[in-house]
């Protein structure tokens, strides 16, 4: 990994040997430049490749859920820029981490895994499938048929036994969280859903992201009215009455974007309504600087508190903001705006580190450059409001029925892996065995000790 100290504290200037950020949003050319130095920075950060490390993930302190965001930003990297540099390694990660079942549950994350890890990696292959990226080499498996895979399995751990519908946080009963109802969670499942039915055309997508919608607009989850925001989650204790109110860019993001989606496919008012809404209600995510709206993650950035995850929000945000952009027209210039406010402020981060192009957290104060944090969330979300200032200058998300090549598998993803962890239910007999066994094991050990000590 690259050395990460720091070259300059003062704006634009850096070692002689470094290559600097020198963005101009409105040249292609400095953007397809800046993106691919970003970008390379992003790798600083997997080892992959090399003996020791995993496939498809990135290093400590980095979780497996943010593996399957970066590659979903270097997906639309190779897309925007028609750059192929990256696809075989792509290729190799979103294949290796697919798990027994071709769902996005491996045996090594499957004791661990939560409904949001999984559906950022569903969120990625269906990515893929939209931008007609490289297929799979079997015709057993394809992007889409993956990300149909985590749709599949995501909706059958929908409970309704608990606060009358809505995923849990966590897959398994034994993880920390299970007992708590996010929004990132089930904004990944309405997300996922939205694009799984403007990709295929099947309306049955189009039902389930409505019983996401209704189910967190009902538990409180989603607000309206003059700002429509979306809250982080709900305790199921106590009918799911005790709301976390904590906003986030991505569950914005997931939300906002997902009913884009859900009006270019339907054309629907009321996911046009919902889109518009939403998207005036970002704006808290935006600080005014004498007159450039530039991102920042609100609820944790003035205190310096934001955490690895939380650090590469704006990533999401940042993609699901171009998305939207492409998808409903008429938002387009609200959103090129804060890109590109965005886009400028980032690239003043981007000036640390012994190659001169490290990006920092905070984009706010961008005539002070890097300021010194860095890490693979602030290099993925300096690469995503960059590149997707480009959103609208190529093709929009592919669908079946206008050049998608991915193949639909509309079954994937069952198997032999267990949905949801339910405790043990032991009878009498089941009981009666164990204490036989303990009994033998018991003898065995004071025998082996007799033998010892004699």
């Amino acid at each position: 990994m690259k050395s990460r100290l720091v070259s300059c504290f003062i704006t634009f200037c850096f070692l002689t040997l470094t290559q600097a950020i020198w963005l101009d949003t409105n040249n292609d050319t400095t953007i397809r430049e800046d993106c691919a130095l970003i970008a390379d920075g992003i790798l600083d950060y997997y080892d992959g490749y090399n003996y020791g490390g995993t496939i498809g993930e990135f290093v400590a302190p980095y979780y497996w859920w943010e593996a399957g965001g970066a590659w979903g930003s270097l997906i639309d990297y190779t897309f925007f820029f028609e750059n192929d540099t990256y696809v075989p390694l792509i290729k190799q990660a979103l294949l290796y981490q697919v798990g027994d079942d071709n769902n996005y549950i491996p045996l090594n994350q499957s004791t661990t895994e939560g409904n949001d890890d999984q559906g950022f990696w569903g969120i990625a292959v269906m990515g893929a499938a939209e931008r007609n990226f490289s297929n799979p080499d079997s015709d057993e498996i394809s992007w889409l048929g993956l990300a149909q895979a985590v749709f599949n399995t995501m909706t059958a751990r929908w409970d309704s036994a608990d606060c009358n519908g809505g995923l849990r946080w966590q897959i398994f009963q034994w993880n920390s969280g299970y007992d708590y109802k996010n929004s990132v969670s089930n904004g990944c499942l309405f997300h996922l859903a939205a694009r799984l039915a403007r990709f295929t055309g099947n309306d049955s997508y189009v039902e389930w992201a409505e019983r996401v919608w209704n189910w967190m607009y009902g538990a409180g989850l989603l607000t309206e009215g003059n700002e429509w925001f979306v809250y982080d989650g709900v305790k199921i204790a106590n009918n799911c009455s005790n709301i976390t109110k904590y906003q986030w860019t991505y569950n914005q993001g997931l939300m906002l974007a997902g009913c884009a989606y859900l009006y270019n496919y339907t054309e629907e008012e009321k996911w046009l309504n919902y889109t518009k809404n939403l998207l005036h209600s970002s704006r808290v995510f935006f600080m005014n600087k004498t007159g450039s709206m530039v991102m920042y993650e609100a609820a944790c950035q003035p205190g310096y508190t934001c955490n690895n995850d939380q650090r590469s929000f704006k990533a999401y945000f940042s993609r699901f903001l171009g998305l939207t952009s492409v998808l409903v027209p008429e938002t387009e210039p609200t959103i090129n705006k804060w890109l590109v406010d965005s886009a400028n402020g980032a690239a003043g981060s981007c000036s640390g580190g012994s190659d001169g192009h490290t990006c920092g957290l905070s984009w706010t104060n961008w005539t002070v450059g890097w300021d010194g944090l860095y890490g693979l969330g602030e290099q993925m979300s300096a690469l995503e409001v960059m590149q997707n200032l480009m959103s609208t200058k190529r093709p929009a998300p592919y669908t079946a029925n206008d050049g998608g090549s991915s193949k639909s598998h509309p079954a994937s993803g069952y198997g032999t892996t267990k949905a949801n962890a339910q405790p043990l239910s032991l009878d009498g007999g089941d009981k009666a065995g164990a204490g036989i066994i303990t009994a033998v094991i018991g003898i065995s050990i004071i025998g082996c000790g007799v033998w010892l000590i004699l």
